[in-house]
């Protein structure tokens, strides 16, 4: 399942995901022409980073979202191309030198799938480079919106209701890379707490893009009063004395090769 994002709002509430990929694409060993795969690709931001970075290479971003991609369009160059594709609809062949992801993958529920599907898409010797949410990510977004699930005038919507994200633990994702065929299989996790500057940044992350996969399981009347009430109880337990707002983040790192 994908779901529909706001990108010009992801712009503006997405400073902590932008800086972890900065990190990561700066640790990436590029020659300058390689062909990268950027799985989940956002606003674009990221990937036109990578883009700078390659003068003789190829990028291409891929999103399921129509907003995301709308956003991305306009940082479109002759070498970096942006395309509406669901993750789990890969289908390239020995095509990339670089499948790269960032803060994305806690989105995709089938990674077996997906690490196959990138292996397929590798040129022989290419690499792997993930980042996205591990066990013990947002302990209170999720501790939230779990008792608003359960209130009485929401909880007749959330009957059968599959939890869309997948947080593994590093043990548990070690063990799954290695099943996938690729080779020096590196897996660790991070921890990257963030506080918020102030309630209003907290809020414009709970919108765009964590509230995002549980408003259309409710009628339209009732998608209003059941983000006031996430937003009002995580600001009540994430604000701290100085104005700020905590929130965990945890992060699943792979490296690897074909």
């Amino acid at each position: 399942m994908s779901y529909e994002f706001d990108g010009k709002r992801y712009e503006q509430a997405s400073a902590h995901q932008k800086e972890w990929g900065s990190k990561v694409i700066a640790e990436l060993d590029l020659r300058g022409d390689e062909s990268v795969l950027d799985l989940g690709c956002g606003d674009g931001v990221l990937t036109s980073r990578i883009a700078e970075r390659l003068p003789d290479g190829r990028v291409l971003g891929i999103d399921a979202s129509k907003g995301m991609i709308a956003a991305a369009m306009p940082k479109a160059t002759r070498r970096l191309e942006f395309r509406l594709m669901n993750i789990d609809d890969l289908d390239f062949e020995e095509e990339f030198d670089i499948v790269f992801s960032n803060a994305t993958l806690h989105w995709v529920k089938d990674h077996r799938k997906l690490l196959c599907n990138v292996r397929r898409a590798l040129r022989s010797g290419g690499q792997v480079r993930f980042d996205f949410a591990g066990d013990g990510n947002c302990i209170n977004f999720f501790e939230v919106i779990r008792e608003a699930m359960a209130l009485d005038p929401f909880a007749a919507a959330f009957e059968g209701f599959e939890w869309p994200w997948y947080m593994p633990t590093v043990e548990a994702y070690a063990a799954l890379a290695e099943e996938s065929g690729l080779r020096n299989v590196m897996v660790w996790g991070g921890i990257a707490d963030r506080f918020f500057p102030d309630k209003e940044a907290i809020i414009r992350w709970i919108d765009q893009p964590s509230i995002v996969p549980l408003l259309p399981r409710l009628p339209e009347n009732q998608r209003r009063p059941f983000r006031d009430f996430v937003v009002e109880r995580m600001v009540e337990r994430t604000l701290q004395p100085d104005g700020t707002c905590f929130e965990t983040f945890r992060r699943i790192n792979l490296s690897a090769e074909k």
